[in-house]
């Protein structure tokens, strides 16, 4: 009788990309790119609520950035044992507009808007963008569940990659602190990226 031989069957990649919790510039408004924050108090509750949202999920993988609030996080949500710390989930650099809110930035650059014009002296549109796509493709050759613990501009900018849009449509996919989106395939076809959902928080509120 002849052994029939296991046939191994690639679990569809879904990216949890997940925003970090409530700082005391998130709450100020200020921007928040290298600079290395702690989380607050809410902060660590909100990191607390994540973690009843993703532990009915089983992980293939986990990756941080090395800021703290993103470490912070990754931590009360229950997933750092397995965590591996990749720099390119930083933050975009902000440059000379750390620190500053949007209606400071706006009198000293009129008509300014963000995820259009970049940053002063931090990292420019084509320079976020590359650093998504090569975080992506590397990404795209596992399988399963993979949690991405980082920060509300990069994982904006991750989602309009993910579907090919330019980063300035980052603009458009709101994230709310402890917050998570869903990144996959339609029908599980890498052809066809898709979101699954976006923005937890805000949808469990």
């Amino acid at each position: 009788m002849m052994a029939t031989l296991a046939v191994h069957t690639p679990l569809p990649l879904r990216l949890f990309v997940i925003r970090h919790g409530q700082t005391a510039w998130t709450v100020s408004g200020q921007y928040t790119g290298a600079t290395d924050i702690q989380l607050s108090p809410e902060g660590r509750s909100e990191a607390g609520l994540l973690r009843q949202l993703l532990r009915k999920y089983t992980f293939s993988s986990v990756f941080c950035s090395p800021l703290r609030r993103a470490r912070e996080t990754c931590t009360l949500a229950g997933l750092a044992t397995h965590a591996v710390v990749r720099d390119d989930l930083s933050e975009w650099n902000n440059g000379e507009d750390e620190g500053l809110t949007p209606p400071e930035i706006k009198i000293l650059r009129p008509g300014w808007r963000f995820f259009q014009d970049g940053p002063k002296g931090g990292e420019t549109l084509e320079q976020i963008k590359l650093r998504a796509d090569t975080c992506l493709t590397e990404l795209k050759h596992l399988e399963g569940n993979v949690a991405i613990f980082s920060h509300a501009h990069f994982c904006r900018v991750l989602a309009a990659r993910w579907i090919h849009s330019p980063v300035s449509d980052a603009q458009h996919f709101l994230l709310d602190t402890a917050s998570f989106g869903i990144l996959s395939y339609e029908h599980n076809r890498p052809t066809q990226p898709a979101i699954a959902m976006w923005n937890s928080a805000a949808l469990a509120k």
